[in-house]
């Protein structure tokens, strides 16, 4: 029979994995990991003659070009899209619009994968190797970690099927993996933006910061570690007790 106190700690420790996993799933499937304030969008807009969106949605944009878009126009990046804040009606001949709207444009498979150069927008500069695989590593990692995750909680219902407490060790370790390579997402997305930031700074006008799914992610590791953490212990220190107790119970 289980004691109250590995019950509970298993209880918490579900709810915590359920946590973590719903906060890393938000922050894959949003656009709000970086965020760029520009005082005045609709007017950049206008400057720029009117062509930053089409060549934004252009499949030649390369990094520099929507970078630049992204600066201009109160951008925001995620994992998987970028968007921009643009005025509804962008014609030549249109008076200048308050009325804005967000248009985004997926990244799309071979982008994930494509190779940074140490000149952004300049092929002939060479790989910029660093930027390239910490690119790579930010498109995989989140999905690793949800998939050790899962993982874990397949071992979880195995255990309970079973009803030994023992495989909850295995969920507790994969928690930790994937609290780890939670982790790593977030230390590759923050030095992957800083070192953009050093080839492409920020106008004057222009402020940036981390979005709320940046946050999520942020929260969502150290939640991975305490599920794991719970896990662990439960199973450890229930599995000593039931020896001691067995081993009592023959002398």
């Amino acid at each position: 029979m289980m004691d109250n106190r590995f019950a509970t700690a298993l209880v918490i420790a579900c709810v915590l994995s359920l946590i973590s996993t719903i906060y890393m799933a938000a922050s894959i499937g949003t656009d709000f990991w970086y965020e760029y304030h520009t005082l005045s969008p609709a007017e950049n807009v206008s400057e720029a003659g009117r062509s930053i969106w089409e060549e934004f949605i252009s499949e030649e944009a390369d990094e520099k070009t929507y970078t630049d878009a992204l600066f201009r126009c109160n951008g925001t990046v995620g994992l998987w899209r970028r968007c921009i804040t643009v005025p509804k009606n962008s014609h030549w001949y249109s008076p200048p619009e308050t009325d804005m709207t967000t248009n985004c444009i997926s990244f799309s498979l071979s982008d994930q994968f494509m190779e940074k150069y140490i000149e952004p927008g300049n092929h002939n500069s060479g790989t910029d190797l660093n930027r390239t695989y910490l690119w790579r590593l930010q498109f995989l990692l989140p999905f690793v970690s949800l998939g050790l995750m899962c993982f874990g909680a397949l071992i979880g219902l195995c255990a309970c099927a079973c009803r030994s407490l023992y495989p909850a060790i295995a969920t507790g370790v994969l928690h930790f993996l994937a609290g780890l390579c939670t982790l790593g997402l977030v230390g590759c997305y923050v030095a992957g933006i800083e070192l953009l930031h050093k080839k492409l700074p920020l106008p004057d006008d222009v402020r940036g910061e981390f979005g709320w799914s940046f946050c999520l992610a942020c929260v969502s590791a150290p939640l991975q570690f305490m599920a794991a953490a719970l896990f662990i212990w439960a199973a450890r220190t229930n599995r000593k007790e039931f020896t001691l107790l067995k081993a009592y119970r023959v002398a």
